[in-house]
């Protein structure tokens, strides 16, 4: 079963959730091109947020993989980091760093508010890159003051972490705040 398959058993009846998907590093691209496919060809616009690879990097594998990312908003968490060129473009936000997470909060905002009021879904690509740049417990709250924030937005909430031990305690704390735990 592929992840798109595995993913939509979990959400089957869902509506709006929070899903919390561990996913190996070998997988991790795979399945997160599979997941957001998935949303896309069902019409759902949504929002991406890049904490892994640049906008102009996703933007082209989205191509590649056949993915309409004219339906997505994404938020490049990576681009100004590495200092890489950034060309103002309708359908992506560029943010400092991974370290700024009041920044990625008000541009998640901003990105979700521009959808509208229909179905959406936030896909959130690394919960483990926020670990690189900012404290357990810090990561914590914002993924708690985030999953709050999902549900006023009524979206279809997705967040990936890859499968390290050393985030288990994290991942069995945040499993609280979701809807649906998924192991890819």
């Amino acid at each position: 079963m592929g992840a798109a398959e595995s993913f939509e058993k979990k959400v089957k009846g869902l509506k709006d959730y929070i899903a919390l998907a561990t996913v190996t590093s070998k997988n991790y691209q795979k399945t997160n091109l599979e997941i957001v496919k998935h949303l896309t060809q069902q019409g759902i616009p949504g929002v991406y947020v890049t904490l892994n690879k640049p906008y102009q990097t996703m933007n082209e594998l989205f191509g590649r993989k056949r993915i309409d990312a004219k339906l997505i908003i994404f938020i490049d968490a990576v681009t100004k980091t590495v200092g890489g060129n950034i060309k103002k473009t309708r359908n992506c936000l560029y943010i400092g760093n991974p370290e700024n997470l009041s920044d990625i909060s008000l541009a998640m905002d901003q990105a979700v508010r521009a959808l509208g009021n229909k179905e959406k879904f936030l896909f959130f690509d690394s919960l483990s890159t926020l670990l690189i740049y900012n404290k357990v417990n810090t990561v914590a709250r914002f993924i708690h003051f985030i999953s709050g924030k999902m549900r006023i937005w009524r979206v279809k909430g997705i967040i990936i972490s890859l499968q390290k031990d050393k985030d288990e305690e994290l991942i069995d704390e945040l499993s609280q705040f979701c809807d649906v735990m998924i192991k890819f």
